[in-house]
């Protein structure tokens, strides 16, 4: 049977992956690197945990069990990574030759150790084509011509704040920008947004410019909307082709229940 790693931070992407795979008879040995990712994941037979900055040990893991190919999949938030990282001794060395501490860096170091290893790391959407966002509204619900006003505003800032790697995630309203993603991560910029400028704001997510599909591919998902529906906000705007549209039937129709609109916007 063909194997696959699953490198799991926290939300439900990994178990998605997980069942297409084992759905075309792909093993998958899943490496947790937080106590919060899911339970269901913690549960299954291939599971084993290790520190964020155990790059060595991971590797070994991956080595012993005859794994050539690994998948990055769930969230790694800045705090927990800041928090919680305990390096082995190939963690310290890779940290030692990184030029910064920025998300990107750290991944692609990751990558870098990982294929001196001769182990290859997939796209995020590999078995997962039929989630990306594409260039289409998904809703009954439609922007206006002030949203659309609107949204190219978000679209613009969006792109700025990814360009320094500091977020994907921007909230506007009434061609004004109120909330730019920080090292909190979206949930709460969205839960800020609402907080500072009250209902019918726009939240943008995009990806980065040069996005890399191996590593952190924006996704919108059940809570998002959720996060959405609470401050009463008016739409969710995503960048078509290089996100992930998660959980797509149910977002849908909570989204249409509570009169917001959901697209995806080709850049």
């Amino acid at each position: 049977m063909k194997k696959v790693g699953i490198i799991v931070g926290n939300g439900k992407l990994p178990l998605y992956f997980l069942k297409e795979a084992e759905a075309k008879g792909i093993e998958g040995y899943l490496i947790g690197l937080f106590d919060t990712i899911e339970e269901e994941i913690k549960n299954h037979k291939n599971y084993k945990s290790f520190n964020i900055g155990e790059i060595g040990e991971i590797t070994k893991y991956l080595l012993i069990n005859d794994i050539k190919e690994v998948v990055m999949l769930g969230k790694v938030e800045k705090s927990i990574l800041f928090q919680e990282m305990k390096l082995d001794y190939f963690g310290e060395r890779l940290m030692e030759k990184l030029p910064d501490k920025k998300d990107e860096t750290l991944l692609f170091g990751v990558i870098s150790f990982l294929r001196l290893n001769k182990i290859k790391v997939l796209p995020q959407n590999h078995l997962l084509g039929d989630m990306m966002f594409k260039e289409r509204c998904y809703t009954k619900n439609v922007p206006s011509q002030g949203d659309k006003k609107t949204i190219q505003i978000g679209i613009e800032a969006a792109k700025a704040l990814s360009e320094i790697d500091a977020g994907q995630t921007v909230v506007c309203k009434e061609s004004s920008v109120v909330a730019l993603e920080g090292i909190e991560g979206t949930d709460k910029t969205i839960e800020r947004a609402g907080e500072y400028a009250g209902e019918e704001c726009i939240i943008i997510k995009m990806a980065r410019p040069q996005q890399d599909m191996r590593v952190d591919i924006p996704a919108v998902g059940i809570e998002t909307v959720k996060r959405a529906v609470q401050i009463k906000a008016k739409g969710i705007v995503a960048e078509a082709n290089k996100m992930l549209f998660l959980d797509m039937k149910d977002c849908i129709e909570l989204a249409e229940k509570n009169n917001i609109f959901i697209i995806g916007v080709k850049i």
